[in-house]
């Protein structure tokens, strides 16, 4: 079980959380941003504060949105427990065309949920495959999501399991698609 205590909750825990979900020493994220392993430490410990140079380089080398390492202002009694509608963090892709919010307070827990929209006519061509079980349902629209070459005709009140498959997406449609995902490991 995770503590839920304030100190769980930072920025540095965030960037501990990517840099292990990505399998990263501190010694190669070090090598990459040209920083020491001391520093990196007491960055995800919260004794340094990274410039926003450090941001853009950490949000390069976790392939993450330099806006998704920046933190919403959610009242004290808040932080760590609500997420509010328009306090999302962005993060994500960048196929055009999708726009993703962190729904989850922070990327300290064992998964992430993410609220996805997919535009008219947004696709994601090229197969992905990532070692995480993700679980989405669809809220509204429609999408076709191929997971191992099998294409399916999702819609509202669908749901669907990726375990390490191949996918792909399209919405061929003429409204958005919204989707929530539940993805474990976190990847962003």
């Amino acid at each position: 079980m995770h503590n839920n205590s304030p100190e769980t909750r930072t920025l540095g825990a965030d960037i501990r959380a990517l840099r292990k979900a990505r399998g990263m020493t501190l010694v190669e994220l070090g090598e990459v941003l040209g920083r020491s392993v001391g520093w990196l430490s007491q960055v995800e410990r919260d004794k340094s504060e990274p410039s926003i140079t450090d941001l853009r380089q950490m949000a390069k080398a976790f392939d993450v949105s330099v806006s998704s390492l920046f933190r919403s202002v959610a009242p004290e009694h808040e932080q760590g427990l609500i997420v509010r509608a328009d306090a999302r963090r962005p993060i994500g892709c960048r196929t055009d065309g999708l726009i993703e919010e962190l729904l989850s307070p922070d990327l300290t827990d064992d998964f992430e949920v993410v609220h996805s929209t997919f535009e008219p006519g947004a696709a994601l061509t090229e197969e992905v495959v990532r070692p995480t079980q993700e679980l989405g349902y669809i809220v509204s629209g429609r999408l076709h999501l191929w997971i191992a070459g099998t294409r399916y005709e999702l819609t509202k009140g669908d749901s669907f399991r990726i375990r390490g498959e191949a996918y792909r997406w399209h919405n061929p449609h003429s409204t958005p698609c919204v989707a929530i995902w539940v993805i474990a490991p976190p990847v962003y």
